[in-house]
């Protein structure tokens, strides 16, 4: 990896989800500040779980859906039929829990889900998305056109943090921040804070250097009116901080 030219970077995630990219950022010698927006909360969707685990095809669309698909499901996670995940820190989160043979895509991202070859063929098979609201968008209607019975659990939800001004104004102040993004929902709840474009505070906000997980997500930022947007080979921890390291200084 490049040696970097920057000292810090600024996690979008929720609150309490930065973990392991801060290993991975201060091992590649980066100080990590967290910018939280939202916070993850279970949502009780027992017999919507139930269904959608007793589907040949269970699909996972994040850490966070095993995680809080193993607190709920009674018996566990390991079942007869197959389990996918959206990316490898999906099926690393599936092993955790005991599900040795999850497989995921090499692009991590809705589109490289959908070109697996084990869901070009599901009309008439019952598929279990194991999400939260919002969560991959794309995924649900594709797999109903191609006649799969999809069985929806969102078993977790993102609810807003306050103090976001006082987060936001630390970012902007930050001569030598990145910005590192992974969610188009966390994405969508900071634009809704941005203040206008026009003002000193919105002009140093949207000058900093931002480093997303997927080239819908650097289009999303492209539209708040970043203009430092670099898109980073996938949403894992090591891909964010190794697009990260590219960043020019800007200090």
């Amino acid at each position: 990896m490049d040696t970097p030219t920057t000292s810090t970077l600024w996690s979008l995630r929720p609150a309490g989800e930065h973990a392991a990219l801060r290993r991975v950022a201060q091992g590649a010698g980066f100080r990590l500040r967290v910018l939280p927006l939202q916070r993850l909360v279970a949502r009780p969707e027992v017999a919507q779980l139930a269904a959608a685990l007793a589907a040949p095809i269970r699909l996972y669309t994040s850490p966070a859906a095993v995680r809080f698909a193993a607190f709920q499901a009674a018996g566990g996670l390991c079942r007869e039929g197959l389990d996918l995940a959206v990316g490898s820190g999906t099926a690393a989160a599936l092993r955790r829990a005991g599900v040795a043979d999850a497989r995921s895509p090499a692009r991590m991202d809705s589109e490289g889900v959908l070109a697996m070859a084990e869901l070009q063929s599901v009309g008439g098979l019952a598929l279990g998305v194991i999400t939260a609201p919002g969560g991959r968008g794309l995924l649900v209607p594709a797999l109903r056109e191609r006649g799969a019975e999809v069985r929806v659990a969102e078993v977790y939800q993102r609810a807003d943090l306050r103090g976001e001004a006082r987060r936001l104004a630390a970012f902007a102040d930050d001569p030598g921040a990145v910005l590192v993004a992974s969610s188009a929902e966390a994405f969508g709840r900071l634009e809704a804070l941005l203040p206008d474009a026009s003002s000193v505070r919105g002009r140093a906000l949207r000058a900093r250097p931002v480093v997303v997980s997927s080239p819908r997500l650097a289009a999303l930022a492209a539209h708040a009116g970043f203009v430092r947007v670099l898109a980073a080979e996938g949403p894992t921890p090591s891909a964010l901080v190794a697009a990260a390291s590219r960043v020019p200084n800007v200090q």
